[in-house]
């Protein structure tokens, strides 16, 4: 497989990101790359494009033959902005411009799916019910409501920034949204940050097919190395599903 890296520009700053690609070649006189599908990873509040899920994600994807993009958001990582400025809008203005750089990709073939870790997993939610075409989605962990963080003292790194706050105390992006399909909601049992009740209030505001995979025992960063491979596991089986054999 490869990686190569990639900026996209958003307003003033620059969203950077990494594409993994599998080793798939045409035999015969057509030899040469197979264009593939993609799922681009969301990370969460405090996280990166570089925390070790996404590059466990990057490693595993593309050995099923699935493209796997990770990038940073606005503020975070090695993209251009604050941290105080991101909001959910912002996020969602990042991730379309992600796709809409990834869609002329000649190494991809325009067939996409969303990924997203607790925050991301909203932002992806988000995104995927407002194309027109089928985007599979699986989130990990996600909040079912932002309402709480409409209190949030925005201390640190980890707390949600100024903006975002104040988006949230003025009504916008506190939920989800309804009519979302080819949903799977991951959610750890033993979760202290997103509670699995959020996950079973995803489930009920997504269209069929939909899936909830609940995981005994494992907490909001699937800390434990099992906890984290069952999550790769089921959500490149619903991948491999819906963008693969559903599209064959």
């Amino acid at each position: 497989m490869s990686q190569q890296r990639f900026t996209v520009a958003v307003g003033a700053d620059e969203v950077a990101g990494v594409l993994h690609l599998p080793d798939d070649f045409r035999p015969g006189p057509e030899r040469g790359p197979v264009p593939s599908p993609c799922v681009v990873a969301c990370h969460g509040m405090g996280a990166s494009k570089d925390s070790d899920k996404y590059l466990l994600l990057g490693r595993d994807f593309p050995e099923a033959g699935l493209a796997l993009a990770r990038f940073d958001f606005r503020g975070s990582g090695e993209s251009g902005g604050l941290y105080r400025d991101a909001t959910i809008a912002s996020r969602i203005a990042d991730l379309e411009a992600v796709l809409e750089h990834l869609a002329r990709d000649p190494s991809l073939d325009g067939r996409f799916g969303l990924l997203g870790s607790s925050l991301g997993g909203f932002v992806a939610l988000w995104v995927a019910s407002r194309h027109r075409r089928v985007m599979p989605v699986v989130t990990w962990n996600a909040p079912a409501s932002l309402a709480s963080l409409a209190a949030s003292p925005c201390s640190d790194v980890t707390s949600p920034g100024a903006a975002l706050v104040a988006e949230i105390r003025a009504g916008r992006y506190v939920d989800p949204p309804s009519g979302a399909s080819h949903v799977l909601a991951v959610q750890g049992q033993a979760d202290d940050v997103v509670p699995p009740g959020h996950a079973d209030i995803l489930f009920a505001r997504a269209r069929e097919p939909r899936e909830l995979c609940l995981l005994p025992g494992a907490d909001h960063r699937l800390t434990d190395p099992l906890h984290r491979i069952e999550a790769v596991r089921r959500s490149r089986d619903w991948f491999t599903r819906h963008l693969h054999e559903e599209h064959a």
